[in-house]
C-alpha cells in the first residue's frame, strides 16, 4: 500500500503546505516588488488535511490599500491550484497592524531597508 493520501493524492501533508507557501510566494502586491509572504503579509496558513480545506489569514501593507481585491482574490485562486487544496477561505486582519519588522531578510534587502 502507497503512503500517499488517497483524498487529497499528496503522499505528505507537509508536501502540501510547502506548495502553498511556494505559490504564496508568486502572489505581489503591484505596487510592491516583493510577494506577500516574504512581505510577512500572511500571518497563519491552516491545513485541514482531512479535507483540503486551508484558511490562510493574512493582512495589508495599509487598511485602505487600493489593490486589495486584487491581492485577495489572487491568493485565493493561486492557493486553491494547489494539489490536495479543495478550497480556501482567506481571512483578512489588521490585527496586528503590519509593520516593516515583519518582512524577510530578503524583503528588507530587495526593498533597501538593509
Amino acid at each position: 500500500m502507497s503512503n500517499q493520501d488517497t483524498k487529497t493524492g499528496v503522499s505528505n501533508p507537509l508536501e502540501i503546505e510547502e506548495n502553498i507557501v511556494a505559490m504564496l510566494r508568486t502572489v505581489y502586491d503591484p505596487e510592491i516588488p516583493v510577494n506577500i509572504y516574504d512581505l510577512g503579509l500572511v500571518y497563519d496558513v491552516d491545513v485541514d488535511h482531512d479535507t483540503g480545506h486551508v484558511e490562510i489569514t493574512m493582512t495589508l501593507t495599509a487598511p485602505h490599500c487600493p489593490m486589495a481585491d486584487f491581492i485577495l482574490e489572487d491568493t485565493q485562486m493561486k492557493v486553491e491550484s494547489v494539489k490536495g487544496v479543495s478550497d480556501v477561505r482567506v481571512n483578512l486582519t489588521f490585527e496586528p497592524m503590519w509593520n516593516k519588522e515583519m518582512m524577510s531578510e530578503e524583503a528588507k534587502l530587495e526593498l533597501g531597508f538593509l
